[in-house]
């Protein structure tokens, strides 16, 4: 998931300094998540082709359809 920090913290991610305010990083849904909720990122909208379209549903046919046939 990608995040834009909404403020500046201190220290590091698996080694990394956390990027600053303002600026985008990807991260793992849960722990973007979670930023998220406590309120110090945001989540960046992707392209909409990068997000899963919903499956159509099948028709179903009624059986009176396929006996008036």
């Amino acid at each position: 998931m990608r995040i834009r920090m909404l403020v500046d913290m201190a220290g590091t991610r698996d080694g990394q300094p956390w990027p600053a305010r303002g600026e985008t990083a990807d991260l793992p849904t849960a722990a973007a998540a979670h930023l998220v909720a406590s309120g110090v990122a945001e989540e960046v909208p992707g392209p909409a082709a990068a997000r899963p379209r919903p499956r159509a549903r099948k028709k179903e046919t009624s059986s009176a359809a396929v006996e008036d046939s």
